[in-house]
């Protein structure tokens, strides 16, 4: 989708743009597709004007470095916002991101997985889920990060997220800790992909596409020395239920719980997180899809068990709001998940598709 190297790329309000702005970075639409100003020119009313039309009147726009931190100067008084690095301290993940992060490595030169490096890992994963409260597991997930980050962090966060699943379903330590393993494993078919695609920053063309697809497959043939549940649920991940999923084309009671609420875990990282082809979707939106546009794909229940459990681990935290300003979530509602009540300069606002929480909010 999008053409553009985004690790310092942020959406910020289109209505904060003013006549006589220097822009110091290149300017995308709300797409982050096509280029809307290059860096150098001092805008004009007409310019600013043209802008809102080639981006459909949407209000956000995707900045890069130092544009994006003049323009989102408006920051709540009243909270402390934590930077990524405080995030990952909290609980260890800086480390056990790095230590995925050569076990990838190790996948892509040498061709093998080694088991007892993953069982190392995966046990501190499970330390996690027993000692860390719910919202310090999720804050790290939620965080703005560096998508050449994306692959080793998306792997430590779906095994997280099945453990945190499977705490809020009442497993045993044993169950729990078999969800985190296959969370872990689910992607490491994709360190033998090609860089060239798993890395592309544009829509894959339908061979590209087709070659991504493999990845299911390499996980299940690198994990060999795993169990065969755990094997083929981590090589399930992209099954759905109503059969739309591949590579096997598995539905309904052919997919097992263990694949099913992987597959919920894998959605969720994926779109709350910066990827080099998509700008990061807010925590409430993915679970209002849940509800609407991929319940016929993900088991109704098991993503109940995040919708109902999640928003309680966000309260309080900085959002990224989409007129550029930095809030604060103070209320999520059942019925209208998507637009909760946030603080904005100390008045509580609440949300709707014209104001609405953009991503969770951390400082670099």
């Amino acid at each position: 989708m999008s053409i553009i190297n985004e690790n310092v790329l942020s959406p910020i309000s289109i209505r904060l743009l003013y006549e006589g702005m220097v822009v110091e970075d290149d300017i995308y639409d709300a797409d982050c597709e096509r280029l809307l100003m290059k860096a150098g020119n001092t805008l004009t009313s007409d310019q600013i004007e043209r802008m809102y039309r080639i981006n459909n009147g949407r209000d956000v726009i995707y900045v890069t470095g130092r544009t994006h931190k003049a323009m989102a100067s408006k920051r709540p008084s009243n909270v402390e916002i934590e930077t990524l690095n405080e995030i990952e301290q909290a609980m260890g993940y800086a480390k056990i991101k790095d230590r995925t992060l050569e076990i990838l490595t190790d996948i892509s030169k040498n061709k093998k997985l080694k088991a007892d490096d993953v069982n190392d890992v995966t046990g501190e994963l499970s330390g996690c889920i027993e000692d860390s409260p719910p919202a310090v597991i999720i804050a790290p997930i939620n965080a703005m990060a560096p998508t050449s980050e994306y692959l080793q962090r998306h792997t430590v966060n779906v095994g997280l997220l099945n453990g945190l699943l499977g705490r809020w379903l009442g497993l045993d330590k044993n169950q729990i800790d078999k969800l985190i393993l296959i969370g872990f494993l689910h992607d490491v078919g994709k360190a033998l992909m090609p860089p060239a695609i798993l890395n592309a920053a544009r829509k894959l063309t339908k061979v590209e596409y087709e070659v991504i697809k493999l990845h299911p497959k390499r996980t299940y043939d690198l994990c060999a020395a795993f169990p065969e549940d755990v094997r083929n649920a981590a090589a399930d991940h992209h099954e759905r239920l109503d059969g739309s999923g591949y590579p096997k084309g598995l539905s309904g009671d052919g997919v097992s719980i263990a694949a099913q609420i992987t597959a919920i875990s894998d959605v969720y990282s994926a779109m709350v997180s910066r990827r080099v082809f998509q700008p990061p979707k807010s925590p409430l939106h993915v679970l209002s899809l849940f509800e609407k546009s991929l319940k016929s794909q993900l088991d109704c229940e098991l993503s109940n068990v995040l919708r109902v459990n999640l928003p309680a681990e966000l309260m309080d935290k900085p959002v990224l709001m989409s007129d550029g300003t930095i809030g604060i979530l103070r209320e999520v509602f059942s019925g209208d998940i998507e637009f909760p009540d946030v603080e904005i300069s100390r008045r509580l606002v609440k949300t709707n598709d014209r104001l609405y929480c953009v991503s969770m909010y951390n400082d670099d």
